[in-house]
């Protein structure tokens, strides 16, 4: 048999094992604030999700993200339910899509071989495990920003027009997805400059013309939903610090226990150094394939800088929006490896460190159940038989009554608004309106004549408010001079305080 023979058969393996841990814990692992949104949005349909999206005046833009995402979610879950495991599913399976775009790709790129290896450096990623396990936008759009690059590689290569035209749709769709998508398009436009391809310069710019054109019925709401950015995002301008995070989310996903940090960070230095000193090596001596190698760098740094340049300005740096960075960052370090000549030990010992940081980041991935997670479903079954008509479910904020309604519809529960204008307030009223809830005032009003509340909050809100020398929470003091505590029970990282009228 020859060896070529083989692959299709090591990738179906690959891909098994991109399903396997993409697959683990998806049902077990409560859904979060954001993911409950996303399900709670998507089931709304398309006429509720544009009426909030691209209202006028005071309505514009409730929901800074485009449909792209939304819309495909609300098709899957109308054909396979609304369980946590049905809506997580669809992250699932563009995530094994996306390991095997990588192989085809890859291939393309280098050869059948170290495709293998880079597919496989794919497969066990993280951070990339991680947001293909989440009921978000973020494996989507990096399957689209991926397929949008092969589509362009391909399109230099061959010349054909079927390519260019992939190029265009996928880069539209990644427009579609979220606004992020532009810092990796800027860079990945810049391609036939890099390679001196001047032959599919114009083919590009035929192309980018078309992506632009199918995304203009959108790009003219651009500006209120970037107001919407502008008037509430949770985000503050990125400092140095970021792009240490950045680096540990590439190669090992946080967040990491405290006691793993330093040698997370060892590795994950210890690997850019050493792919950094392989990829001039080659550069130097010419050779075969080093221009690839490069370009796959380029990709996995240069939409970093970009976003955290830009973020000085207006603060929209999330590490998760650099997904398809993150992989061609990855795909770069282990063609660096395989392919620069240092001694075997040394790329072996940087393989096992790959696999290592691997390891670490998908075990505590697995594990966490710090906040933002919380048992939501646990306790919406333990408060409806307790809770009588005449008392009161109350949430501090926004981030626990969510996942509290998406696991159980029929409880009453309300919640406090967000400070106005703050980052935190970005829940808009037209998307509280569309899912039939409505933030309270003041404390005062939403208890109002209840006999007993229920109040639920994250421990995490309690500590900020201590570390900045408050005895305690304000709504928990608010409710102490006004009720009787009766209990306090922890649910993970919430706690529930029952309090009863004095």
């Amino acid at each position: 048999m020859k060896p070529n023979q083989h692959f299709p058969t090591t990738l179906l393996i690959l891909i098994g094992l991109a399903l396997l841990l993409r697959g683990v814990g998806i049902s077990q692992r409560p859904l979060w604030y954001d993911e409950a949104f996303s399900g709670l949005y998507a089931e709304k349909g398309l006429p509720g999700m544009l009426a909030t999206t691209l209202g006028s005046g005071v309505e514009a833009a409730a929901e800074e993200h485009p449909l792209g995402y939304y819309l495909l979610l609300w098709g899957w879950m109308r054909w396979f339910g609304e369980s946590p495991f049905a809506i997580r599913s669809l992250s699932v399976l563009v995530g094994v899509i996306t390991v095997a775009v990588v192989f085809f790709f890859t291939r393309r790129l280098f050869n059948p071989r170290l495709a293998i290896y880079l597919t496989f450096l794919a497969a066990i990623s993280p951070f990339q495990v991680h947001y293909s396990q989440e009921v978000r936008m973020y494996a989507l759009l990096a399957l689209c920003l991926l397929l949008c690059t092969w589509a362009l590689w391909e399109g230099m290569q061959s010349n054909r027009w079927g390519w260019w035209l992939i190029f265009s749709l996928s880069a539209a769709m990644a427009q579609y997805v979220h606004h992020l998508a532009v810092f990796y398009l800027a860079p990945l436009a810049l391609t036939p400059l890099f390679f001196r391809n001047w032959r599919a310069l114009d083919r590009l710019v035929i192309a980018a013309g078309g992506a632009i054109l199918l995304y203009l019925p959108w790009l003219v709401h651009l500006p209120g939903q970037f107001a919407k950015v502008q008037e509430a995002y949770w985000t503050q301008p990125p400092g140095l610090d970021r792009l240490i995070t950045t680096l540990l989310s590439f190669v090992t996903n946080l967040p990491l226990p405290g006691r793993w940090l330093a040698g997370a960070l060892f590795i994950s230095w210890l690997l850019f150094v050493l792919a950094t000193w392989l990829t001039v090596k080659m550069m130097r001596r010419s050779q075969p394939g080093w221009q690839a190698g490069v370009w796959l760098a380029y990709l996995g740094v240069v939409p970093v800088c970009l976003l955290f340049l830009f973020s000085q300005w207006r603060a929209v740096y999330i590490e998760r929006g650099l997904l398809a960075s993150g992989l061609a960052f990855i795909l770069w370090i282990g063609w660096a490896i395989s392919e620069g000549q240092a001694p075997r030990l040394v790329q072996i010992g940087a393989g096992g460190l790959l696999i290592l940081a691997a390891g670490m980041g998908f075990y505590q991935h697995l594990t966490y159940q710090g906040f933002p997670y919380a048992p939501f479903a646990e306790l919406d079954a333990s408060l409806k038989y307790r809770v009588a008509a005449n008392e009161v479910i109350l949430h501090s904020n926004k981030l626990s009554l969510l996942p509290g309604m998406y696991y159980d519809r029929t409880l009453n529960q309300r919640y406090l608004a967000d400070p106005p204008g703050s980052g935190s307030d970005t829940l808009a009223k037209p998307s509280q309106r569309l899912l039939g809830i409505s933030a309270s005032d003041s404390i005062a009003s939403a208890t109002g004549d209840a006999r007993r509340v229920w109040f639920i909050i994250f421990d995490k809100a309690i500590q900020e408010y201590q570390a900045n020398g408050q005895a305690t929470h304000p709504h928990l003091a608010w409710l102490a001079d006004h009720y009787r505590l009766e209990a306090i029970e922890p649910w993970g990282d919430l706690r529930l305080y029952v309090f009863t009228l004095r």
